[in-house]
């Protein structure tokens, strides 16, 4: 008898803790839901991110097509501006800069020689500064391919041998056309720049190798630069360079 009466007890509390488990088991179904194969994966902390996108070059439209150049910009049925003074203080009349340039303006009318000396000295100063600070990113917005690589040849040189420039611009004495041509569809205008700036070279341990940080260096540098005047991109590259004299 006592057997027997253990044995209901045990069942009674066997079904009690049955039913407490299909009570248990409901209410974690419907707090947290069934999967149906829609679920978003867990998040994981280490997988790759969406690349960020690349900011913009910094590119200089040197000869800038502003609205006020084209409006000055003569109409096809507009006798064309007469070449001593178009090119006054930029190139003498008749000379073979002065025809250069007419032949530039006759393919892109929207040429000033003026506007380009302006986007050309802040470039010049973009590209010596970027250099200087081995800033490839903006170099390349500025430089034709091969000068490009060249440019690029020597600042991983410098890298390789631990040495960092310190360069600071104090002014642009000058900048000069010298050359214009047209080739086929490629405009090239060749700059003569005079520059002040003070720069200097240091090894990996800081010490000054080349140049010096105190004191301020005459420096000229012959430049040209190139453009499509066929293509709709108004900005020109550094497709030459050479010390000058």
């Amino acid at each position: 008898m006592i057997a027997e009466g253990m044995r209901d007890v045990f069942d009674i509390y066997t079904i009690i803790f049955l039913a407490l488990a299909v009570f248990i088991f409901l209410r974690l179904r419907s707090v947290l839901g069934q999967r149906t194969g829609r679920e978003r994966p867990p998040y994981d902390p280490y997988s790759a991110r969406e690349p960020a996108r690349p900011a913009p070059e910094k590119v200089i439209a040197l000869p800038n097509r502003t609205p006020e150049a084209t409006a000055k910009a003569p109409k096809p049925t507009e006798a064309p501006a007469d070449p001593a003074e178009r090119w006054k203080g930029i190139a003498e009349a008749g000379s073979p800069l002065a025809a250069g340039l007419e032949a530039i303006a006759a393919t892109d009318n929207e040429f000033d020689a003026k506007h380009f000396l302006t986007g050309a000295r802040a470039a010049y100063e973009m590209i010596v500064t970027a250099f200087a600070q081995g800033d490839r990113r903006t170099l390349k917005g500025l430089l034709s391919r091969e000068v490009y690589d060249n440019f690029e040849a020597a600042i991983e040189q410098r890298e390789k041998r631990g040495e960092t420039v310190e360069s600071k611009f104090v002014a642009i004495e000058s900048s000069d056309i010298t050359a214009a041509e047209l080739r086929a569809k490629t405009a090239q205008v060749t700059v003569h720049f005079v520059s002040q700036l003070v720069s200097a070279t240091r090894d990996k341990d800081g010490k000054v190798v080349e140049g010096n940080p105190e004191q301020v260096t005459d420096v000229t540098d012959v430049w040209t630069f190139a453009r499509d005047v066929s293509s709709r991109d108004p900005n020109w590259k550094l497709v030459a360079t050479e010390g000058g004299r």
